[in-house]
């Protein structure tokens, strides 16, 4: 008779014979970046995240790569001020976010760093589109990408983060990027990315909800999954050097399908919505949070992504280190 239970007797030999690896070298840690000096501000629908300006995120990355962590995504929090139709901010000079790309490369050159690649950040209208008689305009927005994109790499990004679901946008940037001398400049391309209703917290902190409307018409229909492998094809063949896929979770399926079909890595992004539901349950006891947040880590991994983004980052390297 055989008995599988002889495999996971032991502490030893489950560790042993164990199909998914997770280590803090995989995760992607997001930062907040706001104007200023000496603000370190709770973000509420986020509990343990912040809203940084950059000096406390220098000391701030300092603790966490002193933890393991080395690769982090970072987003800006803008004044609406700054803000007007065609995003101009985003490729200012004066752009505080270019000026952090800089300084977090000054100060550790040996981090690799992400940038998000979007107009809703900057946008007065809080779409990720160029916005005209309320249709989100494709083609129109891919020259406003570009500039959002060139500039990052002249700061010293590593990585291109496009997170707009503009068709086309991959091609467009890898071009740009080549033409002007940044062919070590990655893309990372959210691939797969849902109009999903995990993202609430994460707009709370950079207060970039749509003013009208939604976003429907570029983010994917949650319902449909074989439309995630045109998606990935498609920047594939225009450069990407990662597809991503957006939320995690509630879309393992999708991971896997694109790990089964590509040769690239693939990566996803546990969203803001899917972490601060843990950690409601374990603040009314229904869950542990170190036990849930290790086995949804583990689920992602396990259903073939190479890297993941998560809010959990800094707490599961942490935990790591104390074990």
């Amino acid at each position: 008779m055989h008995r599988p239970r002889r495999n996971r007797k032991s502490a030893a030999i489950r560790n042993m014979v164990a199909e998914t690896h997770l280590g803090v070298e995989h995760l992607i840690y997001p930062l907040f970046l706001v104007e200023g000096s000496n603000k370190k501000i709770e973000i509420s629908s986020l509990p343990n995240m912040y809203r940084w300006s950059l000096d406390l995120l220098l000391k701030e990355v300092e603790t966490c790569v002193s933890l393991g962590i080395h690769t982090f995504v970072l987003f800006p929090v803008v004044d609406e001020s700054k803000k007007d139709e065609i995003a101009s901010y985003s490729y200012a000079s004066d752009n505080f976010y270019l000026e952090a790309i800089r300084q977090l490369k000054e100060h550790f050159p040996h981090i690799e760093l992400m940038s998000d690649v979007a107009m809703d950040p900057y946008s007065s209208d809080g779409h990720d589109g160029l916005v005209k008689d309320g249709e989100i305009l494709n083609d129109e927005t891919l020259p406003i990408l570009g500039k959002m994109s060139l500039s990052q790499a002249q700061a010293g990004i590593d990585i291109i983060g496009p997170s707009d679901m503009m068709d086309g946008r991959v091609g467009y940037i890898r071009e740009l990027l080549d033409l002007e001398g940044y062919t070590q400049t990655s893309i990372m391309s959210y691939s797969a990315k849902y109009a999903s209703a995990f993202y609430g917290p994460f707009r709370d902190a950079l207060d970039s909800a749509p003013k009208h409307g939604d976003k429907k018409t570029y983010q994917m229909n949650p319902a449909n999954k074989r439309e995630a492998l045109i998606e990935a094809s498609l920047d594939a063949e225009e450069g990407a050097d990662m597809l991503m896929v957006k939320p995690a979770l509630a879309y393992l399926d999708v991971i896997h399908l694109l790990k089964e079909n590509f040769d690239l890595p693939i990566t996803a992004y546990n969203v803001s919505g899917e972490y601060a539901m843990v950690h409601a349950a374990a603040q009314k006891g229904w869950l542990d949070y170190d036990s849930i947040m290790l086995e949804s880590l583990l689920s992602i991994k396990r259903a073939g992504a190479d890297g993941i983004l998560t809010y959990f980052a800094k707490d599961f390297a942490q935990l790591k280190k104390d074990a």
